[in-house]
Order: structure tokens, then C-alpha cells, then sequence
């Protein structure tokens, strides 16, 4: 799955791929973790809007959020159908733009390697999401989100059997255009990266941590190994009160 990304690029870079309207200033971000806020690019009215929303999409219906699971990742398989997702599908497509994401494999021993996985030609890509919008009387509106992810290719697939869906540029309109490109159509444009897309370094266990967050976690490091030191082995539980549910991976939080 996608538990942790980075956007590393400056404000000027994101808009110059993305081509949205608004002129937001954000600080490079190097360890993106659930509960944060993450960027989007939606589209609005004259054209793609830039946006902050909650990573961990919560559906309109939800009646209690604090009870709810978060929903970081949707299946780009099974997104269309699930009752969480499909009102998104159809109506609130989204771009994420990403330096890269980080993943976490199974060493010999049982230890986890986590892996800094970024564009090998440098520059970013745009993972397909989806947004919602939560109402509460209370508290106000919070709009949240999720990565869509589909099968690893490549040298990925070495290291964890998913990874976030990338949209080329050249799909981006309609992605994000729901009026007039219907959610089958769209999904369409839900398919693993090309193989040589990405390459993986391994990086230091400190990503682990989320309140780690600086470019030291993007240098390469020799890989952990069953005999060296302990290092937190890379474990990706949330603290907090909301409990993932035992579900087919779709409702997982790493």
C-alpha cells in the first residue's frame, strides 16, 4: 500500500506540472504521514484548484469520524464498487503530487527495510486520489483524502505487492474531469506504472518515526540485515484511538 510520501518540489514546480489557478506557498515535506495534511489538484469551476485536505478519507456518510477507519489507500480494482469510494469515484477525482513514496520490506530475521522509491529520472509524478467532504453542525466542514493504489511493477513489486496508481500527464484532464468522463472510463486509467519508472534505495529507519520529517531520510543507507542493530524494524501502526478494521487490505492503514 501507500503509508508514507514526500513532496519535496517547490511551490512553482508543483503548479508548472499541475497547471492549476491558485498560488500556494508550502514548505518541502519529507516524511507525509496519515492524519496530515496532503495536497491535491482538483477540478473547479474555470479550471484545477489547488487544495489541502486530511490524508484519510472519511465518506459523507459517516455519521462519527473519530469511529471511523481511516481510509489512506482505495484499491483502484475495487474503488469503483466499494461503498466508501464509489461517490468519489464518480464525483471527486483528485491529483496527489509526490517526490516519491516510501516502502517497508521484510528483511531476513523479520526485520523491515523501509525504501525511499522516487521517479529514477528525478522531477514528480501525480498518484490518482479521491476526496470527500464531511459535514458536522459543530465542527464544520473537513474534506479528507486517499491514494489510489494498484498492483507493483518492476522492482517494486520486490519489495511490497502495491504501490500508489501514478496518472501521466497526459491523462490528467480526464482524470479529473467528472462531468464528462464517467468512473468505468476513468478507471481505465488505473494501471500499474511502467517498470522502469521508479527506482528504490534503502533508507534509514528513522522514516518510521512521522515526527522525523528531513531530507537526511532520503540518503542512501545499507540495507538492515537479521544481525545488525536494532533499529524500530519499520512497523507502520497509527496510535491514536481509531483502530484499523480487519478487512481485505482495503481499509488498511499501512
Amino acid at each position: 500500500m501507500c503509508g508514507r510520501f514526500a513532496l519535496t518540489a517547490s511551490p512553482e514546480e508543483v503548479r508548472a506540472l499541475l497547471q492549476y489557478l491558485d498560488l500556494p506557498n508550502f514548505p518541502p515535506r519529507y516524511n507525509i504521514a496519515p492524519t496530515q495534511p496532503i495536497a491535491i489538484v482538483r477540478q473547479g469551476p474555470g479550471g484545477r484548484r489547488f487544495a489541502l485536505v486530511r490524508w484519510g478519507l472519511v465518506p459523507g456518510w459517516v455519521k462519527d469520524p473519530a469511529s471511523f477507519s481511516l481510509l489512506i489507500n482505495a484499491r483502484s480494482e475495487t474503488a469503483g464498487e466499494k461503498p466508501a469510494f464509489r461517490a468519489a469515484m464518480r464525483h471527486r477525482r483528485c491529483l496527489v503530487p509526490a517526490s516519491g513514496f516510501y516502502e517497508w520490506k521484510k528483511m531476513e530475521g523479520g526485520r523491515k527495510q523501509p525504501f525511499w522509491i522516487r521517479p529514477r529520472d528525478g522531477g514528480l509524478v501525480a498518484f490518482a486520489g479521491l476526496w470527500e467532504e464531511w459535514s458536522d453542525p459543530d465542527s464544520g466542514d473537513i474534506e479528507t483524502g486517499a491514494i489510489l493504489t494498484t498492483s507493483a511493477a518492476g522492482r517494486i513489486a520486490e519489495i511490497h505487492d502495491r504501490m500508489p496508481v501514478v496518472i501521466g500527464k497526459e491523462d490528467f484532464a480526464d482524470w479529473l474531469d467528472v462531468l464528462n468522463v464517467g468512473h468505468r472510463e476513468a478507471a481505465e486509467l488505473l494501471k500499474p506504472a511502467p517498470e522502469d519508472l521508479f527506482e528504490a534505495i534503502p533508507v534509514s529507519t528513522r522514516v518510521n518515526s512521522a515526527r522525523d520529517d528531513d531530507p537526511g531520510l532520503q540518503e542512501e543507507v545499507q540495507p538492515v540485515s537479521s544481525g545488525g542493530e536494532k533499529d524500530g524494524g519499520g512497523d507502520r501502526k497509527r496510535s491514536g484511538r481509531t483502530k484499523a478494521a480487519k478487512t481485505d487490505g482495503q481499509l488498511d492503514l499501512f
